[in-house]
């Protein structure tokens, strides 16, 4: 398959088309996927690819060839985007939490200006844009289209005026939270702190209504999420989240916030991350993360405290007699499948987390892979209209809402508030 992939890539871009009819002797659903995608761009809610190459290229990822890198390292590279039919990706801009806010907004003002550089490095493949009207002319012209998601709140720094000037650079999203709690919302993997969002917190939300940016709910407890959804007049996204029903982790969605986000019309975008698809996966992470704890906890814990290669000869044992659980592309699909049934056709995508997560599915290993969940929903009998709205045009009409509330709002002021002066440490003032 990757040799076949490979030879028809010539093809795939002299037709400027997003997935190949090549593959139809393989597989007898390409046909039907090259025509969906040849007029609804595929469109993928999370890839944080600016962020693993940061990590793993260093200073290196401003000039290395990004046509073909290492599968066993990254999810993407160039050709595998083309071969696996992407028409948009929102390009992740993640910085630690960790680090102080100064440093954050530094940081993400860096991997903001990577992004650009792809489309000034490669103009032939990606174009940036902010809109659904940009993203659907991108994609006529046989170019990736490139959005920005700023992958959480600690990012803008408590202060309203970071999150407008990162509008002006071409972010289209902020996650709320990241994996911790910050001044003014809680994170669905940390201890709450606010009961969901801060007043602060909430005028976030309308800035971003105003700005004509999606305020991202993925990462959030699940107060956060009703009272985003409560204070936005825009629809919401979940740009890389699951069904809860199906896994039960705080990092995915309720069948009760599911039905809220119906009546927002907002769209949650199904994340291929093995422990937040399979609850088996999940449940076996959890007690890998124990049998670690047990055998080497220092400075005090563990029954090889002191000892690291005795720990590691103890916990390849347990992996041993512990086997780590299989994830299928058919899980990926029954969460698909679940949030399509609880809040509707309209209201489901695709938010892979390409290059933020280690484990994923049997046959989803990269950015190539996207035609194999499509035909996995088209033999359990998906029309091709529905697969068009999951594929991207869910997404594209929350972005073209999104920018309708962005215009009826024009003219109201930024929202700093009469005493907020637009920062976190003005609006929460007095709050325990």
């Amino acid at each position: 398959m990757k040799n076949l992939r490979l030879a028809a890539l010539p093809l795939l871009l002299a037709a400027a088309l997003p997935f190949s009819p090549a593959r139809a002797e393989s597989d007898p659903h390409a046909a039907r996927i090259a025509r969906i995608l040849k007029t609804t761009p595929l469109i993928d809610g999370h890839n944080d690819w600016p962020e693993a190459l940061a990590d793993k290229a260093g200073d290196g990822r401003w000039s290395m060839d990004l046509n073909r890198l290492d599968p066993q390292i990254y999810h993407t590279d160039i050709e595998r985007l083309r071969a696996g039919g992407i028409g948009g990706q929102f390009w992740s801009v993640w910085v630690s939490a960790e680090k102080p806010g100064l440093q954050q907004v530094k940081d993400t003002l860096e991997q903001i200006e990577f992004v650009h550089s792809l489309a000034r490095r490669y103009p032939g493949q990606f174009r940036i844009v902010s809109t659904a009207a940009e993203v659907r002319a991108a994609h006529k012209a046989g170019r990736i289209a490139s959005l920005i998601g700023v992958e959480g709140g600690g990012q803008i720094d408590g202060s309203l005026a970071v999150l407008r000037a990162y509008r002006d650079l071409g972010a289209s999203y902020l996650t709320l939270t990241h994996s911790k709690t910050i001044e003014w919302a809680d994170s669905a993997t940390d201890d709450p702190k606010h009961d969901g969002l801060t007043p602060f917190g909430e005028a976030v939300v309308r800035e971003l209504n105003r700005l004509g940016m999606l305020a991202d709910l993925s990462h959030v407890s699940e107060a956060t999420m009703r009272d985003a959804l409560r204070a936005s007049r825009a629809p919401v996204i979940f740009s890389h989240s699951n069904a809860r029903a199906l896994c039960d982790t705080p990092r995915n969605v309720s069948d009760a916030v599911l039905a809220e986000v119906a009546r927002n019309g907002g769209v949650v975008m199904v994340n291929f991350a093995a422990q937040y698809v399979s609850e088996a996966r999940r449940v076996w992470n959890a007690d890998r993360a124990a049998e670690i704890a047990r055998n080497n906890a220092p400075p005090f814990g563990g029954l090889h405290v002191g000892d690291p290669e005795a720990a590691k000869r103890a916990l390849a044992a347990w992996e041993k007699a512990h086997p780590e659980p299989v994830t299928t592309i058919g899980q990926v699909a029954d969460h698909v499948e679940h949030i399509a049934r609880v809040a509707g056709v309209d209201h489901v995508g695709i938010g892979s987390d390409f290059d933020g997560v280690g484990a994923l599915p049997q046959g989803l290993g990269g950015v190539d892979r996207y035609p194999a969940l499509l035909a996995e929903l088209m033999r359990r009998g998906w029309s091709d209209g529905d697969i068009a709205k999951l594929a991207g045009g869910n997404v594209l009409r929350v972005m073209a809402a999104a920018e309708k509330v962005a215009t009826e709002l024009k003219g109201e002021p930024e929202g700093n508030g009469p005493e907020g002066n637009g920062t976190a440490e003005g609006m929460d003032r007095g709050r325990k």
